[in-house]
């Protein structure tokens, strides 16, 4: 499957690439790198750089796919909502992303790296598109016996989280403990409550995240954390905003979280 590079954008530690379907439907695809300490955010209770340095892929390759142009799920934080048109991704779209970042770093092979990492985590919610997800993870499966699979969502009501096992992680996309103000921020109607998410559990090796972009501080609760969910099984991660024309849109800045790259 043919798909064409629109532009880029380098980072200090990687590159953010627009791409092209062969039938013209934008999609998004990142190409990173950590060192390999950064792993271990759950022993450091933080994820931060001990220094300047950023690793390599070498150490720690993340490459971030879409599952769908577009998304119909219309986060109020997320620049994929602004799209005006949304297509599910086929399975050899979502491995040709792949293939894409690997062609652009032949000096290096993804099953030497010490993690190679997938993450569904670009525009598109992959239990909207769960067949072609599935496939594309057995595919790379079958190529890469050493990666690592993230998968990240909102909790469509209804899913099916019994595949998500050994060298597969789930994470959910709460972003507030605020069920109300949740409803806003993720204005999507069939989305499990928080306790129907703290009760899912997997046969995953690693925990599963909960992730919180938070706007405000009331966004975050402790006394919701511990009721909802178990720190044996679950680890909580806390993003920043992105900012892009549709958070901008919403006067909501870069969120609670203030700390910066500043290598």
């Amino acid at each position: 499957m043919s798909i064409r590079k629109i532009k880029e954008k380098q980072f200090t530690n990687g590159i953010v690439y627009a791409l092209e379907t062969g039938d013209g439907y934008p999609i998004e695809v990142t190409d990173t790198f950590l060192p390999y300490y950064t792993k271990d955010a759950i022993g450091r209770n933080q994820n931060a750089l001990r220094s300047g340095d950023v690793g390599s892929r070498a150490e720690r390759w993340m490459i971030g796919v879409s599952v769908m142009s577009g998304c119909p799920v219309g986060c109020k934080f997320c620049a994929t909502a602004s799209l005006p048109r949304c297509r599910y991704l086929r399975s050899d779209e979502i491995l040709s992303q792949i293939e894409f970042i690997l062609g652009q770093n032949p000096e290096f092979d993804p099953s030497k790296s010490l993690e190679f990492k997938i993450n569904y985590t670009r525009m598109g919610e992959p239990f909207l598109n769960l067949g072609a997800v599935r496939e594309a993870i057995e595919e790379v499966n079958r190529r890469f016996p050493n990666v690592h699979h993230y998968v990240s969502t909102i909790g469509v009501k209804g899913s099916d989280f019994s595949w998500i096992r050994d060298n597969i992680t789930l994470q959910f996309s709460i972003h507030s403990f605020d069920e109300s103000y949740r409803d806003w921020l993720i204005p999507y109607p069939r989305k499990m409550s928080l306790e129907e998410i703290g009760k899912v559990r997997t046969a995953s090796d690693l925990k599963t995240t909960v992730n919180l972009t938070l706007v405000r501080e009331d966004d975050f609760s402790i006394q919701a954390l511990q009721r909802w969910f178990d720190p044996k099984v679950h680890f909580v991660k806390l993003s920043p905003i992105n900012p892009n024309c549709i958070s901008d849109e919403n006067n909501m800045g870069t969120g609670i979280i203030t700390q910066t790259n500043l290598l």
